[in-house]
């Protein structure tokens, strides 16, 4: 069943809630090392530790530790259900192109339209955050230091023949084709022998045409909008069902 949640937050916005996740899943891991390492420095100056009795067991050491990390993972929990709660709204935006197949516990969303005669399919993968570190981008260029981007596979086919394969990078407002292959069905990526060459190495027009082509099949800057509100909350439900499978496996 496809689910049909986006943010309320703009795209300009997807950048913050982006880091935010991500110090969130460092704060969590650094959590519950630190919960850890307080019940260990705990027994070790407990003198019930130092003197050993018949009610000690390896059974009392483990439930002190698993009760610190559910308390961490649980803590966890909260926080990624206020997020998604504040976050969530319901329906995709009136005129979106595509069919969303969207189910719970894959990383990959899929866009399914028909076009003219041809079938056209998305592959949208989790949200990069891409940072300014390498220094190729300041503000002064125009360009965020920091913004989200969706690793995307567009694949373009009809009745009979080879199909279109379009590997992009979608960033707020725009998209990059990063390579662009014609693949057969019926004949096995090792079999092809040229490939093309690099997409950035062909003639500028023959780009924007290509650019062009995609924004006709519904591969525009208002689906791209959408695409990373939809991922973002997306990659935050996800991580609650994951933890709530880990706050169960730990307390059975």
């Amino acid at each position: 069943m496809a689910s049909t949640f986006i943010l309320r937050k703009s795209a300009s916005s997807l950048a913050p809630l982006a880091c935010r996740l991500l110090r969130g899943q460092r704060s969590f891991r650094s959590a519950i090392f630190t919960a850890i390492n307080n019940a260990n420095v705990s027994r070790r100056h407990s003198p019930s530790c130092m003197v050993p009795t018949l009610q000690y067991s390896s059974a009392t050491k483990r439930s002190s530790l698993d009760e610190s990390l559910v308390r961490v993972i649980e803590s966890e929990i909260k926080c990624l259900q206020e997020a998604d709660e504040d976050d969530r709204v319901e329906n995709v935006p009136s005129g979106f192109p595509f069919e969303i197949e969207d189910y719970p516990g894959l990383q990959i969303l899929t866009l399914k339209r028909t076009y003219q005669g041809e079938e056209i399919e998305v592959e949208v993968h989790m949200p990069d955050l891409v940072t300014g570190e390498d220094g190729d981008h300041d503000e002064d260029d125009g360009v965020k230091s920091n913004q989200c981007s969706l690793p995307m596979v567009v694949s373009v086919s009809k009745k009979s023949g080879p199909n279109l394969e379009f590997s992009c990078t979608a960033l707020p407002d725009e998209i990059e084709i990063d390579t662009l292959a014609v693949k057969h069905p019926d004949i096995s990526d090792d079999e092809i022998a040229y490939r093309g060459p690099e997409f950035h190495d062909l003639d500028e027009n023959l780009q924007k045409a290509f650019h062009r082509y995609l924004e006709m099949r519904g591969i525009k800057p208002s689906t791209i909008n959408f695409l990373h509100e939809y991922m973002i909350n997306k990659n935050c439900r996800e991580e609650l069902l994951w933890m709530k499978k880990l706050k169960k496996f730990i307390e059975a």
